[in-house]
């Protein structure tokens, strides 16, 4: 498993921060070119270890009952308060510790200081302000494995493998036994497709942390990816015989059953984890692997009902970001389905929710951007160019505004959507080559221009590619593999 959770993704790519002996009162730095650590409490330092340790692994459920008992012990430690908010099991959990973390950010140390004020660029959409904000984490204390590791988190969250490997080798220099950097190698090489290094870090990761069951989670991953189906559901079970409630494998098992066509085997798995579940968040996320396996069999009003219940938790406890996260789902169903008023609707009151919500105004204006981008696909798919166009400019200027390489890629994406609508598949060809490529729908999309211009040879490159791509329980996989599959196998 990588940490990377929807809304909150960018947040949960960072790594922690180092492990630092406490004088009570002040910050301490044992190591020299470490993060220090600021409490007044030692029992409160002694608990976030305790949680640090069992993050670093990836096992975030048993880590929140630490990171609550250090803010118990000392409600002005800010570091504590920063990684609880990383492993809340809802977004609105996540805000409430965010905000606290902020809130002290003022009274630590530098190097704390900076780690917090970069998280909150990225939760604002500002990933360049966050970049800079690593970049003098990582030259203040360039000793430190923890700073480089967060740093190859930002990179990896913008898609720049390469920079983030190059972060990630920095850290397991200073650091050779660290483990968190040999998972987030192994990802980042397999989205460079590159398996067999791939494959060697998560190895690698597996060698230094045996017991723990994330190594062979994301190695379970990687076979997945390959179409490996049956040697990666071995493999997810040889996590859960480590820890049997170990939600990721419980999913990735899930979506295998699925790639394989066995989607109520898929579902069984899927109510296991709900039955089992800790949290709601846990079952939120049984709900949403049921909503994508309803999706990729074909069963669109089921999968509908089960983002309804996935909505329905974040409701109960007046969970603005996630329920406004739930609606832009249920619109992408219902566009795929060309129900585009009804599309309209749950992302016009997806936008409607966050507005009237306490969120910072940053949020709300990311919110407002993403609205533009998704108003701009229906226009598209109704023929309204003259407002798609426009909606896109509008979009395009708020993505360059914010120097955002993700929302700049949507830009592209949009605009390759409109050209394909159009006809005009050579403009639509050179924009979704400049959009997410870890996207399966736009190498769909780009067959589909291919085929357009009558090169079927390119065409099916990119179908076989599309249906092929072995996503981790993506709504967006599932729209778009049997679509993939069907026009391939027509040509």
């Amino acid at each position: 498993m990588m940490k990377d959770h929807n809304w909150t993704s960018r947040v949960l790519l960072l790594a922690l921060v180092a492990f630092l002996l406490f004088t009570i009162g002040c910050a301490k730095t044992e190591e020299e070119g470490k993060i220090p650590i600021t409490t007044t409490s030692e029992e409160a330092l002694e608990y976030y270890i305790q949680g640090r340790d069992l993050y670093e692994k990836l096992r975030l459920q048993e880590s929140l009952q630490f990171f609550e008992k250090a803010v118990e012990e000392d409600p002005d430690f800010a570091l504590g308060h920063l990684v609880l908010s990383f492993v809340q099991p809802s977004a609105k959990g996540f805000f409430e510790s965010f905000g606290r973390a902020r809130a002290l950010a003022d009274q630590v140390s530098e190097g704390e200081r900076l780690w917090i004020l970069g998280v909150e660029a990225g939760v604002n959409g500002f990933p360049m302000k966050q970049r800079e904000l690593f970049m003098q984490l990582v030259e203040a204390y360039s000793q430190d494995e923890r700073a480089h590791n967060i740093l190859g988190g930002h990179y990896f969250g913008q898609q720049e493998y390469s920079l983030a490997i190059d972060a990630y080798e920095k850290a397991t220099a200073i650091a050779p036994d660290f483990s968190p950097p040999y998972n987030m190698m192994g990802y980042s090489q397999r989205f460079l497709e590159d398996y067999d290094n791939a494959e060697k870090a998560f190895r690698k990761y597996i060698d230094l942390i045996p017991d723990d069951p994330n190594p062979y989670d994301s190695y379970a991953e990687l076979l997945m990816k390959m179409g490996k189906y049956n040697k990666s559901i071995e493999t997810y079970l040889k996590a859960l015989s480590l820890q049997p409630d170990f939600v990721p494998s419980r999913i990735g098992m899930a979506t295998n059953l699925n790639l394989m066509g066995k989607h109520e085997a898929a579902r069984k798995v899927l109510q296991s984890l709900y039955d089992d579940a800790h949290n709601d968040g846990e079952r939120r996320a049984a709900h949403f692997a049921m909503a994508v396996s309803f999706t990729d069999e074909g069963s669109i009003d089921l999968a509908l009902e089960e983002l309804a219940k996935q909505y329905a938790l974040a409701e109960k406890i007046n969970d603005a970001a996630a329920m406004s996260g739930d609606l832009i789902l249920m619109g992408n169903i219902l566009y795929e389905h060309a129900k585009y008023d009804e599309a309209l609707a749950k992302y016009e009151k997806a936008v409607e929710l966050v507005q009237q919500s306490d969120l910072a105004q940053e949020v709300k204006d990311n919110t407002d951007l993403n609205f533009l981008y998704n108003a701009a696909t229906i226009a598209t798919k109704e023929k309204d160019f003259t407002a798609a166009k426009a909606g896109a400019a509008k979009h395009l200027e708020g993505a360059e505004a914010l120097s955002s390489p993700n929302q700049i890629r949507l830009a592209h994406q949009l605009g390759g959507m409109i050209a394909l609508e159009e006809g005009d598949y050579d403009k639509a060809i050179e924009e979704l080559g400049q959009a997410s490529q870890q996207n399966s729908y736009n190498l769909y999309r780009i067959a589909l221009a291919y085929k357009g211009k009558g090169d079927n040879q390119k065409a099916m490159e990119f179908c076989a590619k599309a249906a092929s791509f072995n996503a981790l329980n993506s709504l967006n996989y599932a729209l778009v593999r049997e679509k993939a599959r069907q026009l391939h196998d027509s040509m």
